[in-house]
């Protein structure tokens, strides 16, 4: 095992760095998605339609990519959507150059669907690892967001002084570092992802075959979620997602009516970024030592917590506070859900189920993008704020009740 273990170590380093390439790339790109969209549109309402669209296109292609990677393995699969980037990035990069919104919009297309096929790296660190180090695994993926929130940001600027003379826009410059990333990125999944995560995953499936639910026959998806874990692991992501979207994405223009300056505005959400990604070192291994769902009720919570304190004023300080909670309460929702939903399946069950539960959160996140909007113009920012609440409590109350069943039945059986 010390051999599979070695092996296991640096299939999640590799893992590490593309998830850090990929996200600078798209942070790059996301930092200026509205801005371009409206631009390019002409149109201020049509703002957040290349967000949106990037959205429902990353959640739409994860069941697929679940497929892929079931197919021609998680080494190709990633290599294949982080190349998907590449060609996005172009287009958009394109698109500027000639002021095309429709253009630019199926760039969006084309990195959504790379963005989804990333996002199920995480599934990969966890099945090449030991069943009790999962929760680590995913979290040292994850938290490759960590570099991407810092370099991506940091590039996108003197990138776009560099294009300005070739494209005559500067924001054409954000997505040239993009495909640049995404590019490295493909180059080190290819070369470095060897062997190949799905066949070290069998080899650990073979060696804890006691830890994997439902081992023997093949299930559908569907069996799979009526599961009770595999419920509360779902909904923990997708509601904590959803949540974490409906607040995040209006806080901007909640701030900007409050006639903050755009300084103070990335001090809130860049304490945000900190609390999505920076802390997944300590959830994962929390995620190992507590459990799983003890993490998904301390996330829930945390959750609960951040969309109150949202309310309690609009200054820098208490809503950066707020933003970090809410981060921080995504994070332990999705590192524990994640970790939760690789203990239930079998090799043959991963990609394909993992795909779906992505293919939800995707969709949860698009809705959580355009009703922002719609909440916050309708109700302002407060009723948007305890409704979302309401919603983060719903994980929190399924993975009570899950915990509570598992530790009676453990008690039963002792």
């Amino acid at each position: 095992m010390k051999n599979l273990d070695s092996i296991a170590r640096k299939i999640t380093i590799i893992l590490f760095a593309q998830q850090s390439l990929a996200s600078a790339g798209f942070i790059a790109a996301a930092t200026l998605n509205s801005i371009v969209g409206k631009e390019l549109s002409q149109r201020a309402d049509w703002a957040g339609v290349p967000t949106a669209t990037y959205l429902l296109a990353g959640a739409f292609a994860a069941f697929m990519w679940g497929y892929v990677f079931d197919s021609i393995g998680r080494r190709g699969g990633l290599a294949a959507g982080l190349s998907a980037g590449v060609v996005g990035s172009g287009i958009a990069f394109y698109a500027i150059a000639i002021h095309s919104f429709v253009i630019f919009l199926l760039g969006m297309i084309f990195m959504g669907v790379a963005n989804a096929a990333v996002q199920l790296g995480r599934f990969a660190a966890a099945e090449v690892n030991r069943p009790e180090h999962r929760g680590r695994a995913i979290s040292n993926v994850v938290i490759g967001g960590t570099v991407g929130s810092v370099i991506g940001p940091f590039v996108a600027g003197p990138a776009g002084v560099f294009v300005k003379p070739f494209t005559g826009d500067e924001l054409a410059g954000a997505y040239l570092v993009s495909l640049i990333l995404f590019a490295i990125a493909a180059v080190v999944v290819f070369i470095g992802l060897r062997p190949d995560p799905r066949e070290i995953g069998k080899e650990v499936a073979e060696k804890f075959p006691e830890t994997i639910t439902g081992s023997g026959a093949v299930r559908s998806v569907l069996e799979i979620l009526r599961q009770p874990a595999a419920r509360v692991a779902v909904i923990s992501m997708v509601l904590g997602q959803m949540v974490m979207v409906l607040v995040m994405v209006i806080t901007s223009l909640h701030m900007r009516d409050h006639n903050h300056m755009l300084g103070d505005i990335s001090i809130v959400i860049s304490a945000h970024t900190v609390g999505m990604y920076a802390f997944s070192i300590i959830s994962g291994r929390l995620a190992d030592r507590w459990g799983r769902g003890q993490v998904i009720i301390v996330g829930s919570a945390t959750l609960v917590i951040a969309c109150i304190a949202a309310t309690i004023s609009p200054d820098v300080l208490p809503l950066g506070v707020a933003l970090f909670l809410l981060g921080l309460g995504w994070n332990f929702c999705y590192v524990g859900g994640s970790t939760l939903l690789a203990d239930q399946l079998s090799p043959l069950e991963r990609s394909r189920t993992q795909g779906f539960s992505d293919l939800l959160i995707g969709s949860a996140a698009a809705v959580g993008s355009l009703g922002s909007g719609f909440i916050f113009a309708a109700l302002g920012y407060n009723t948007m704020a305890f409704v979302s609440a309401v919603f983060a409590f719903i994980p929190l109350l399924f993975a009570s009740f899950w915990t509570v069943n598992l530790v009676r039945k453990t008690r039963t059986f002792s």
